[in-house]
């Protein structure tokens, strides 16, 4: 595993490029891991160098939380782990305030995760999912608190609207809340769309962007051919309504033929391909790996440890460029030439905003 470490957005805190994902621990879903193999991916990720753990309060009803809770004190880790668990989801049906991101709803949530995980403060506490209901300035002002508690070291957003996540920090820089340091997002090559928005905003506003679902729910691994019936997630859930599942389509074939073209002349996996790609977009902080089998995450661990071709990047990135839907198709050269008179007017050039690189060892005390 490559074992440089980033800072978070505009934060002191480092954390691996590569983030262990545990929505996997637990079979209570259908799919995932038992306990001893959880462990065992706990280990590998952290024997590599490891330190960014992502969670959420309603990951397999629980467990995941209590059993990442308890790898990390069974190693005594606590202090080298930075922990990213998530609120929002409502775990007791039929209360409607145990769920969403009311003030009410934070309170509680965070008392609970601190219990599972068996912890005395969360380093990363996100809210995993826009409501459509609560103000920003409650949310935020209620982390805030949470900071000022001691209960939480920083915040951060995940599955919001452009407008919401960009509301929410400016109110916390208008009245010296704890900002937003970092935002997770669906992103891979077949789910592009946070480039119209999200890392422009994360550029601006020095909130590193962390991307879940990297290999697409698995389609970028290989796994799943046109037409023929695998085994995995997508055939889990494929009659699930959420869109993050639903990843059949004729766009997206095309792109796994491209990738598997890219691979082979690589000489490289599929999914170690994509996952390069996907960590040296602009704008990103961390890529959370998600896994069911110990040789399948330590095979994804190596994805930094290569650089690919710049040609071969290239053609994945045509295949798989998204559709620029209005405004964003109103912002291209013609629209610029138009604002500046037709005279060339550059922008900062490339690394201008980039994450700062810390080198494993370099006065950081990681190994």
């Amino acid at each position: 595993m490559n074992t440089d470490y980033y800072t978070l957005g505009r934060t002191g805190l480092r954390v691996s490029r590569l983030a262990l994902g545990t929505m996997t621990f637990g079979t209570d879903w259908g799919w995932g891991a038992d306990k001893e193999t959880a462990r065992a991916l706990f280990n590998a990720y952290a024997d590599a160098g490891g330190n960014f753990y992502d969670t959420a309060d309603g990951y397999t009803g629980g467990i995941s939380e209590t059993w990442l809770g308890e790898f990390i004190a069974e190693r005594s880790l606590r202090d080298r782990a930075v922990v990213a668990t998530k609120f929002t989801f409502n775990g007791e049906p039929g209360n409607p305030n145990a769920g969403g991101n009311g003030r009410k709803n934070i309170l509680r949530a965070v008392d609970a995760s601190l219990k599972r995980l068996g912890t005395d403060y969360i380093d990363l506490y996100i809210l995993h999912c826009w409501d459509r209901l609560t103000p920003a300035e409650e949310a935020m002002r209620t982390l805030d608190d949470l900071v000022r508690a001691g209960k939480i070291r920083h915040v951060g957003l995940s599955d919001v609207p452009g407008w919401y996540a960009g509301r929410a920090q400016a109110v916390a820089e208008l009245r010296g809340w704890e900002p937003v340091s970092s935002i997770q997002l669906e992103y891979s090559l077949v789910q592009r769309n946070i480039e119209h928005e999200f890392v422009p905003f994360g550029a601006a506003h020095g909130v590193g962007v962390t991307v879940w679902s990297p290999l697409g729910s698995g389609l970028l691994s290989g796994k799943y051919k046109p037409g023929a019936q695998g085994q995995g997630r997508l055939e889990t859930l494929r009659g699930s309504t959420n869109p993050g599942f639903q990843k059949f389509t004729e766009r997206n074939w095309r792109i796994v033929a491209e990738l598997e073209a890219v691979a082979k002349e690589a000489g490289r996996s599929m999914a170690s391909v994509a996952l390069n790609w996907v960590a040296n977009r602009p704008g990103i902080a961390s890529v959370i790996l998600g896994a069911t089998k110990v040789d399948q995450l330590q095979a994804n661990l190596a994805a930094l440890d290569f650089t690919l071709d710049p040609a071969l990047t290239a053609r994945l990135d045509e295949v798989s460029r998204p559709d620029t839907p209005f405004p964003y198709s109103f912002f291209g050269d013609e629209t610029q030439g138009m604002i500046t008179g037709g005279a060339a007017v550059g922008d900062k050039p490339d690394g201008y905003r980039a994450n700062v690189r810390i080198p494993a060892g370099a006065g950081a005390g990681v190994t």
